[in-house]
């Protein structure tokens, strides 16, 4: 059972489990929310690029998110989060648990810290005589801390983590969900039959199947936005709304493609087969998400996070680069400054078909119990 249970949840090459002959370096995103300034250009331009409709602009009460969640019509989600100065300090505690305590800091008495991109707030010193041990220090690099600031906004754009193990590949019955010689999963839409299996698979919620009302002009979600035919015809009573020339999908669910259809990023594929860049980290500019070989970005990933330790900010943490965990690891990673359930996202993902060798296994040891038990009783019987 061990080799399968590797193959369901532990470090593995994905695309060539799925067979790739042609051999790609794992491209992925790493998403530094330290540098998001929650300008929305990725949501943007990943709507324009793959003509996905727009799902309302109307504000959640919720700080200044408009969108919420990922889903069929959100495959970049930029969320908001408003931290006071006790929240701060909580983030600041946890990411010292997360690394060496009571260690001399490397820096020396007259070179104050710096404060950067990450956290907010001024800048402040702090003095250390060298070998003296100072609560939240580590070995080369800090984190020495920064003075804590009374408020400040955590901004992180969201995606689907195009897992090692992706749930929702293995649960589709149809073969719609595929592994690319990328190693990402994409969903091919003339072969979903919106089952929704991956919907309940995915531990991320990312995937969803679109209801419909996403940029349909009569809808409740609608801000005029559609997607139409090449032209018009005039109806009875002067009415325009019919199309001369309309989409295969317009004559059954209006003006929006794929209802019914689960629906996620793809990590622009069409691109990524030209050499391109995808276009949420084409349109970003702040390089907060970045676009390359998968490895390359974890260890950029991990100077980074040195850096922010190194300028007093000891909650900078790393997501997604473990292929130890309950995934085999990201795609998609991310640089955090505070917990991950604070940004929406599971503090621990397990792939839920994991354990499918244990069930098996089981499942197994029953069946030949009961068929002992019927042999037995027909041998009792003869007798």
């Amino acid at each position: 059972m061990g080799f399968w249970r590797n193959q369901l949840s532990g470090p593995s090459d994905p695309a060539a489990d799925a067979g790739w002959d042609r051999h790609e370096p794992r491209k992925g995103f790493f998403t530094d929310t330290s540098i998001c300034i929650g300008c929305k250009a990725c949501e943007v331009a990943c709507k324009e690029w793959n003509g996905v409709p727009e799902d309302g602009l109307d504000l959640l009460n919720q700080s200044y998110d408009n969108t919420g969640a990922l889903g069929a019509s959100t495959w970049r989600h930029v969320a908001f989060v408003e931290q006071s100065s006790e929240r701060i300090e909580q983030a600041r505690e946890s990411g010292r648990k997360l690394v060496s305590l009571g260690m001399p800091t490397v820096r020396s008495s007259d070179e104050p810290a710096l404060a950067g991109a990450g956290g907010g707030g001024a800048p402040t010193a702090t003095l250390t005589a060298p070998g003296d041990v100072r609560p939240g220090a580590a070995a080369g690099p800090g984190p020495t801390d920064t003075a804590v600031p009374d408020v400040r906004w955590l901004m992180a754009s969201d995606v689907c983590k195009h897992c090692t193990h992706a749930a929702c590949l293995d649960v589709c019955p149809t073969g719609s969900l595929f592994r690319t010689e990328f190693g990402t999963v994409v969903v091919q839409d003339d072969v979903c039959n919106g089952c929704g299996y991956c919907v309940a698979a995915c531990p991320f919620g990312v995937i969803e199947r679109r209801r419909g009302d996403e940029g349909h002009e009569k809808g409740h979600q609608s801000h005029g936005i559609t997607i139409k035919g090449a032209g018009t015809e005039t109806g009875a009573g002067g009415d325009t709304s019919r199309h001369a020339n309309p989409p295969s999908y317009a004559s059954s669910n209006g003006e929006v493609k794929n209802v019914g259809i689960a629906q996620k990023c793809t990590l622009c594929y069409d691109r990524l087969g030209a050499g391109q860049t995808p276009a949420c980290a084409q349109a970003c500019p702040t390089t907060s998400i970045k676009f390359g070989d998968l490895d390359e970005l974890h260890d950029i990933a991990r100077k980074r996070v040195a850096e922010l330790h190194e300028l007093g900010y000891p909650e900078a943490r790393l997501y997604g680069v473990d292929d130890r965990d309950g995934v085999g690891g990201t795609g998609s990673t991310f640089l955090l400054l505070d917990e991950p359930e604070v940004y929406g996202l599971p503090p621990d993902p397990r792939v839920t078909t994991a354990d499918l060798p244990d069930m098996f296994k089981k499942a197994g040891f029953a069946g030949l119990t009961m068929l002992a038990m019927a042999a037995a009783s027909f041998v009792g019987r003869r007798k």
